[in-house]
This record gives structure tokens, C-alpha cells and sequence, in this order.
């Protein structure tokens, strides 16, 4: 059983964004995250915080196998960071600002299975440095192969909750 039960987490983790939103009768909190990271590290655990003071619910899993993960998810290489979140069916790579986790849900984008922020960049929400950069939110279409921007972040912006 101890075997079993990772597996069977790992098919609900990813579940379509047309999934139904109950498990064995519960309603599902649209604000939880499922957070995969690499164990130990802090910037995971700071992001994790972020997203909290956004009113986001997250459970975070130490994943030595992240790498196996986000390739199962399709993330493209050029797009992956240091962890793989999934919300309501939805792949959240690296340092994605609430803001942007929002917006997404707000508008469920049809062609969108992912958001990703490439790499750490620093200023971004986890990675917080007195010599932030810009850096861009990308989505990844649902062909896999294809992506845009999804919104640009200014040096310095402010990712505090409102």
C-alpha cells in the first residue's frame, strides 16, 4: 500500500482542467495547490508562503523525481524552474506570481494547460534580492510545443497581497 498511494496521488494531481471537482463526494478547494519540489529547497518553501498570503491553500511534496515529474507534465525544458505546482488541473511552473495563478483561474484561457516562469529570476515571488530583474510569465499552449507570453513583471514590482 505504501507503494500504491504515491501513485494513486499522482493520478489525481494530474487530473484535466474539465476534471470534476470532487474527491469521494468532498468539494476540492479551487485555491489548493499541490506544490512537487526538490527536497530542501527554501526559495520552494518562500514561494509557498506567497501564494498563502494570496488565500491560496498549499501542500507541498518533496519530490526527488521532480525532473520525471515535469516531464510527465509536459513542461518544455527552456520553461522549467526549481518546482511544478498544479491547481485545478493546471501546471504551475517555477516562480509564478499569485497575481498571475489568479488571472488564469479568473479566465481559464481554452488553449492554456501551463504558466510557467523560466529559471529564478530574482525579484520574482520566492526569489525576493535588492537587485531585482523583469521577467515574464509564459503559457504554454496546449500543443505542447507552442508558447506566449503571458504577462511581464517589472523589476521591483510589488507582489504583496492587496
Amino acid at each position: 500500500m505504501n507503494r500504491l498511494l504515491p501513485f494513486l496521488m499522482g493520478l489525481f494531481l494530474v487530473l484535466p482542467a474539465w476534471a470534476d471537482d470532487t474527491v469521494a463526494g468532498e468539494t476540492v478547494d479551487a485555491t489548493h495547490v499541490v506544490m512537487h519540489k526538490n527536497p530542501g529547497c527554501g526559495c520552494c518553501d518562500s514561494w509557498a508562503e506567497h501564494l498563502r498570503s494570496h488565500g491560496f491553500t498549499v501542500e507541498s511534496i518533496d519530490d526527488p523525481e521532480i525532473v520525471a515529474f515535469k516531464e510527465k507534465n509536459n513542461i518544455p525544458g527552456p520553461l522549467m524552474s526549481c518546482h511544478t505546482a498544479v491547481v485545478e488541473g493546471y501546471i504551475i511552473e517555477g516562480h509564478v506570481p499569485a497575481s498571475d495563478i489568479l488571472r488564469l483561474l479568473k479566465e481559464k484561457p481554452e488553449n492554456v494547460t501551463a504558466i510557467a516562469v523560466p529559471g529564478m529570476p530574482l525579484g520574482s515571488p520566492g526569489m525576493e534580492h535588492p537587485r531585482p530583474q523583469d521577467f515574464n510569465t509564459i503559457a504554454v499552449l496546449a500543443d505542447g510545443a507552442a508558447y506566449t507570453i503571458f504577462e511581464s513583471h517589472k523589476a521591483g514590482e510589488d507582489f504583496s497581497a492587496q
